[in-house]
């Protein structure tokens, strides 16, 4: 049984969370650059949800939504920062490192993508965070962050683009 099947709020968050939290805080901690802001948002996505899960027209759409509840609360989260950066006048505090997937490229290569990453404009970042890490589709993208398919398509096209240029730039100063 899926999701939304007849199971009330608590049932269908319970399989949601078990199955996709871990995810949802990764895709966030790509956006924020925080472990621990990461998880408060990702949380905070699975509250507001169950709090309106009588009103989801669509159940099944359920984790479509939970996505982009991360991703416009990440989006929050950095504008709040950003404002309270500002007025108080300090550097932002230094990333934390996403949890690892060992085995797929060594610790320094891992780190000079991420920190390419982290230089891309906030759209680029989240098409490449959506389309490279979750595996979402254009359509789905397009769906979670409220753009057409063809500026996912821009987006992902000059992201991979700066992203490239940008690892080229750190592996010609020997960075990795």
């Amino acid at each position: 049984m899926r999701p939304g099947e007849g199971w009330d709020a608590d049932a269908a968050l319970e399989q949601l969370y078990a199955a996709h939290w871990r995810r949802l805080v990764r895709l966030s901690v790509l956006l924020l650059h925080d472990q621990g802001a990461a998880e408060e948002v990702v949380q905070d996505a699975f509250v507001a949800m169950h709090g309106r899960w009588s009103h989801l027209r669509d159940p099944d759409k359920a984790l479509a939504y939970l996505r982009q509840a991360v991703v416009n609360r990440s989006r929050s989260a950095l504008r709040h920062r950003g404002v309270a950066e500002r007025h108080a006048g300090r550097q932002p505090p230094p990333a934390d490192e996403p949890p690892s997937d060992d085995g797929i490229a060594g610790a320094g290569r891992r780190t000079a993508v991420l920190d390419a990453l982290r230089r891309l404009p906030d759209r680029q970042r989240e098409v490449l965070a959506l389309r490279y890490y979750l595996d979402l589709s254009e359509a789905e993208i397009a769906e979670t962050l409220g753009i057409a398919r063809g500026s996912v398509k821009a987006h992902a096209s000059r992201g991979a683009a700066a992203l490239r240029g940008l690892l080229a730039d750190q592996l010609s100063e020997g960075d990795l």
